[in-house]
């Protein structure tokens, strides 16, 4: 991500992504960023769940949360527009499953 947009991206996870995952039952692990030392930032968060199913139950909550979708679409519009953001300030998405080796 861009660095001139950080605190923007960072202030929409906390004041609406945040609280409307953990409404639907996600456990945040943590959420960090790394300065990639050339104008971007990776930010990146772990979340818990109890199985790959738990995951997909609770994303189709959230993606059927019409005030969260609401929410969603006017942020975006504040910022350009979908398209706009994510050709001018995201670099790369990832949505990747973490598998533990711990027995």
């Amino acid at each position: 991500m861009k660095n001139e947009f950080i605190e923007v991206f960072n202030d929409h996870f906390n004041n609406t992504n945040l609280p409307n995952q953990l409404k639907h039952g996600s456990r945040l692990i943590g959420r960090w960023m790394k300065d990639n030392k050339n104008g971007t930032s990776e930010v990146f968060a772990i979340w818990e769940y109890d199985s790959y199913e738990q995951y997909n139950e609770i994303e189709s909550k959230i993606r059927s949360d019409e005030r969260h979708i609401k929410g969603i679409h006017e942020w975006y519009e504040n910022h350009g527009g979908k398209e706009y953001v994510l050709q001018e300030y995201i670099v790369e998405i990832k949505n990747e499953e973490l598998v533990c080796t711990v027995k």
